[in-house]
């Protein structure tokens, strides 16, 4: 890599910059102390957290240094939504959140080196801060005309839910976590979404009134959309999270599988830790030949062994082949299998039944008759297996792991039974 400047634009990734020119000099200069944020108000980070995460991996593999802040102090106020206020979050459950996204951000950050990344927390500065100290040292250097002319404020103030003065501290307490940062550990540059560009320049703009020879930075990331015009990082079950309990390896791997043809060139620059040459060839291969879908398996295979590892994402994999006939559904793991057919149209009887009434049950076919004509035309699966029988009945030795009966109509239409009675 020559230019992470460069690199960045190329992948899509720089949507604004205080001063584009500057920075790339400072790069060159280099290397740059960085810091991202990252607030506990949810016991998970989300997709959109996770383009932060990868964009400072790759600014640290260009030999600059990463701080990786989670915010137990902005967390128990949060950023202002655009509708609402949030709803405040106890103390300790704030320092439990804490815990779990540093656990998920010190396995994608590199903490050797001679850039070794370094985790920080602004309860550290903050906790021991009078409201005096606080007014007196920060909050003057503040002008509330600029306060109110920032996106997320404006947008509130022209809202009927309005703004609590808790909520419109927030930049403030943003722009002091940059100059703690800038005098405790020399850091120039802080990075996060353009959506948050108010909340980054407060900390430029303090960090030039406190310190008026300091030259520092903010680089924002674009807003990721899709071509369908759904949001990004949410499927129908909801938001995707990194926690493997709240979106499971297989939810997560299938997210980028299902990935749009449109998006995909998009989502493996941002993603993707492959060469330009590398994702120009997956680039070309979705052109030339979408219905193969490589470009998608290769980022969903790459994504879920980084998040989740390479046994989950070893074991999701023989998931998802073996619903569709590519492997052993009996070899599969009890989790496993759980996880992937919960991502299926499904349904709980308490005893067998007949196929054709199990498909009609599940919703594979509108009604008995049509399941039988879906058997009749050979097109009906129990476990992979081809049903040949109209009155066929599975029994009990069918069911996976003593619970499950997978059920599949042609090549693609997967279902699920699961027998709690029998």
């Amino acid at each position: 890599m020559t230019d992470i400047v460069d690199e960045l634009k190329w992948r899509g990734l720089i949507a604004l910059s205080t001063d584009e020119d500057a920075l790339r000099k400072a790069f060159a200069d280099g290397p740059v102390t960085f810091y991202c944020g990252f607030d506990p108000t949810a016991p998970s980070l989300h997709l959109g957290n996770l383009v932060q995460i990868l964009t400072m991996r790759r600014i640290q593999e260009a030999g600059n240094r990463p701080l990786a802040l989670v915010g137990g102090a902005t967390g128990l106020i949060g950023d202002p939504k655009p509708t609402a206020e949030r709803t405040l979050n106890a103390p300790e459950v704030v320092a439990g959140w804490v815990e779990r996204l540093r656990a998920q951000i010190e396995p994608l950050l590199h903490f050797d080196g001679p850039n070794a990344a370094v985790m920080v927390n602004n309860l550290d500065w903050t906790q021991g801060l009078s409201a005096i100290e606080f007014l007196r040292d920060i909050g003057k250097y503040f002008r509330v005309n600029k306060m109110i002319a920032k996106e997320a404020v404006s947008r509130r103030l022209n809202s009927d839910a309005g703004i609590s003065y808790t909520e419109f501290s927030y930049q403030i307490l943003q722009g002091m976590d940059f100059l703690e940062l800038y005098r405790r550990h020399g850091c120039t540059l802080q990075t996060g979404g353009s959506d948050q560009w108010g909340n980054l320049t407060s900390g430029t703009d303090l960090i030039h009134r406190v310190e008026p020879e300091a030259v520092v930075h903010a680089l924002g990331t674009p807003l990721i959309t899709k071509a369908d015009g759904t949001k990004f990082g949410k499927t129908e079950s909801g938001t995707v999270w990194l926690d493997p309990e709240m979106t499971t390896p297989y939810a997560f791997y299938q997210f980028w599988v299902n990935a749009d043809d449109r998006d995909v060139s998009k989502f493996l620059r941002i993603f993707s830790f492959r060469s330009r040459e590398e994702i120009e060839e997956l680039e070309r291969q979705t052109e030339e030949r979408p219905q193969a879908r490589a470009a998608q398996r290769a980022l969903a295979e790459e994504l879920t062994t980084l998040v989740h590892g390479a046994d989950q994402t070893a074991a999701v994999i023989a998931a998802s082949r073996a619903l569709f006939g590519q492997g052993e559904l009996a070899e599969l793991d009890e989790r496993t299998l759980a996880a992937a057919l919960s991502e299926v149209p499904n349904a709980r009887v308490t005893e067998l039944a007949p196929v054709t009434d199990l498909f009609a049950e599940v919703g594979l076919v509108a009604s008995k008759s049509a399941a039988r004509r879906t058997v009749k035309e050979g097109g009906a699966y129990v476990n992979n297996v081809k049903v040949t029988a109209e009155d066929a009945v599975p029994s009990a030795g069918d069911l996976i792991h003593g619970r499950w009966l997978v059920l599949r109509r042609g090549k693609r239409n997967l279902a699920a039974v699961e027998v709690t009675g029998a």
